[in-house]
């Protein structure tokens, strides 16, 4: 760790495991990696293993869960880290928490590491939420007199003050995570881990414990990894993102461009939900750029052949956290009427999107409008981008801290 700023340094971290046994499965492949061992060879099952893709079927027993990963953190920053479900996010901060360790490649720290990688991490359910902090900062290298000297604080910042004297197997998992939080971020590490484990707590504690991490690291100058689904967390807190897939690293930089990226592979990958649609064999977009203040035209074109009486179209837009922005559908329109037949095309317009510029994606939904009722939901069905070509003539450039939506507007004074 040559530049003294450089807190973690990741080097070719990789971890390989044998699907559906412990060890090597038998006594003939522990011998063999244990003869290669002590003659100082490499281990032999190193050679084989395939891509972690949960989603495909493999030839071979061996996996890696991680291969080749290799990145730098300096002290004070907050590094996200995203990828699907099963890409490695876990695997990797279990290694850097030192929970298991790597099959190939080295970490090299500076200072004490705190984790939280699942709810109750470190807690023992018999003893009570303040024996638990005491364990926890033994655990972390803490001496008494430090622990003491915090324990109000992290009482009170967790909010579990009536219950801090109950065993902590009588506590909700929320609270169980708020305690749990609370130790690790008010112990002073010098890096914090952090997973998917916020998004137990309710949004009041999210938020404090977002505006926790970006004191400890913006004051304190402390270092933090955050894994999350949340984009949005994400985007508010970290400014620069690692992105994982199937085991690697695939893109690191900027959060707002890794992000981006991260959701135009999710909306590609869903590509294959329109194949599996029963009533919908095409949908079209007149364009998929358009400006702010354009008309946004989608065209559904409907099998040649179904027997459901449906008469019911719903389209719901997000934005690339996946948060819903607006909503419409032929029941809002009052001069719609009728039944959709096989080959029929539906055409959907709206004069003027309104919507800040960036990537969306929608939903459409099918059914009976009598009683309303989904036939058929179709997840990430079509997405189309918004620039902003200073559409109001006035230089400026809209972005999302101005809202998702815009509209143009007309001001007068003394009239």
């Amino acid at each position: 760790m040559e530049e003294s700023n450089v807190i973690l340094k990741v080097e070719n971290i990789s971890k390989q495991y044998r699907l559906g046994t412990l060890g090597t499965g038998t006594i003939s492949h522990d011998l063999n990696r244990w003869w290669h061992q002590i003659r100082g060879k490499e281990d032999p099952y190193l050679k084989i293993g395939e891509t972690n893709d949960r989603s495909t079927k493999g030839t071979s027993e061996y996996v890696w869960a991680l291969k080749d990963i290799s990145f730098e953190v300096k002290k004070g920053e907050i590094i996200g880290i995203i990828g699907k479900n099963g890409a490695g996010k876990s695997t990797l901060l279990k290694i850097l928490s030192r929970v298991t360790g790597p099959t190939t490649g080295s970490i090299k720290t500076k200072g004490r590491i705190a984790s939280l990688l699942e709810v109750g991490t470190g807690f023992h359910p018999e003893m009570t939420g303040r024996e638990n902090v005491y364990l926890n900062g033994a655990i972390l290298g803490m001496t008494q007199k430090e622990i003491n000297a915090k324990i109000d604080e992290i009482i009170a910042f967790s909010g579990c003050e009536r219950y801090i004297d109950t065993p902590t197997k009588r506590y909700s998992s929320g609270m169980t995570v708020r305690l749990a939080f609370a130790v690790a971020a008010f112990l002073e590490p010098d890096i914090l881990v952090v997973d998917e484990v916020l998004a137990v707590g309710d949004a009041e504690f999210q938020k404090k414990a977002i505006g926790k991490m970006q004191d400890i690291s913006n004051s304190e100058g402390r270092t933090v990894l955050f894994v999350s689904h949340d984009m949005t967390a994400i985007r508010s807190l970290c400014p620069t993102t690692i992105m994982l897939k199937n085991g690697s690293v695939y893109k690191i930089g900027s959060t707002d461009e890794v992000i981006d990226e991260y959701l135009k592979i999710s909306v590609s990958e869903h590509d294959e939900n329109l194949k599996k649609s029963k009533f919908i064999k095409e949908i079209s977009l007149e364009t998929n750029t358009i400006n702010i203040l354009d008309k946004l035209s989608v065209e559904l074109k409907f099998r040649d052949r179904f027997e459901e009486k449906i008469n019911y179209c719903f389209i719901g837009v997000e934005n690339m956290d996946q948060k819903r922005i607006f909503s419409i559908g032929t029941h809002l329109d009052k001069e719609f009427s009728g039944d959709f037949k096989p080959n029929d095309k539906l055409i959907c317009t709206i004069d003027n999107v309104n919507l800040i510029q960036g990537s969306y994606k929608a939903m459409v939904a099918i059914g009976t409008n009598i009683p309303r009722a989904n036939l058929e939901v179709i997840h990430d069905a079509f997405s189309f981008k918004v620039i902003n070509n200073d559409v109001f003539e006035n230089g400026m450039s809209l972005n999302r801290q101005q809202g998702e939506i815009i509209y143009k507007s007309k001001w007068l004074i003394n009239e």
